[in-house]
């Protein structure tokens, strides 16, 4: 599963999503809920992402006795929940910074880059979508593609992530008795994946199908695509099998474990 981007481009959008992130829950306030996460506030957001930070830089330092409980412990105990969360990120990127080329790693997708690519990627994608979380609690309302600032070439290497490595793996993906195929269009960056949908096994292919039908289609810009696909918006284009999509936003969780 090769990036779409370079180490750079991860990095950046990163740090520009966290204070997305930020910026939208202080406007909310910690006791907002959140739409697209119907069982949180932001308070609960922002502990879960600010702990995943900590987690995922503790893997690049190499830190195998490294416990989450204790992170969300300090955000409990924290003077200034959304100073912690800044904190953890700037620390998640000082480490990214640190961390060699070649330094060995616990990655967990399919087919996942070297560790210090893998994170950077990982992270980049998980902060964005719980911006996206964060700005639904700001709205009080799941987000469109218009007010999410991503830029299509970064929202279709989230969907490539998406596909390419998450839903493949064991967990949350697609279940049918009959095979199906889906395909998956951006409108806007010409990106296309083809998902073959089997009993025991779920495979996707980066670009279109020649010469095939698809059982369904779904379309939409890049940005249309992340979010909808992460079940955080609405407003994908699906066409063909009508239970695809529906069966795609019961099944397709992706949870913390």
């Amino acid at each position: 599963m090769a990036t779409r981007l370079g180490l750079d481009g991860h990095v950046t959008l990163l740090r520009h999503s966290g204070a997305v992130l930020l910026d939208a829950a202080a406007r909310a306030g910690l006791g907002a809920p959140v739409p697209t996460c119907p069982a949180w506030d932001v308070r609960a957001l922002v502990t879960h992402q600010g702990m995943v930070h900590r987690w995922a830089a503790a893997h690049l330092r190499g830190e195998k006795d490294h416990d989450p409980k204790t992170s969300v412990a300090a955000a409990q105990a924290a003077p200034d929940l959304l100073a912690w969360f800044a904190d953890g990120l700037e620390s998640l990127i000082g480490t990214i910074a640190a961390t060699p080329d070649d330094a060995e790693a616990m990655v967990f997708l399919k087919d996942a880059p070297p560790p210090r690519r893998f994170w950077a990627r990982r992270q980049a994608h998980e902060t964005t979508i719980h911006s996206a979380d964060s700005l639904a609690a700001a709205l009080g309302r799941a987000p469109t593609a218009s007010d999410v600032t991503i830029a299509p070439e970064l929202a279709a290497d989230g969907v490539d992530e998406l596909l390419c490595g998450f839903i493949t793996r064991g967990r949350g993906k697609l279940r049918t008795d009959e095979p199906y195929t889906v395909a998956v269009r951006a409108t806007d960056t010409g990106d296309a994946w083809t998902l073959r949908v089997e009993p025991d096994a779920l495979t996707t292919t980066a670009g279109a199908r020649a010469g095939a039908q698809p059982d369904a289609e779904f379309a939409g810009t890049a940005a249309q695509l992340y979010l909808g696909l992460w079940n955080r918006g609405a407003e994908l284009t699906a066409t063909g099998r009508p239970d695809v999509l529906r069966d795609w936003r019961s099944q397709v969780r992706v949870r913390w474990s």
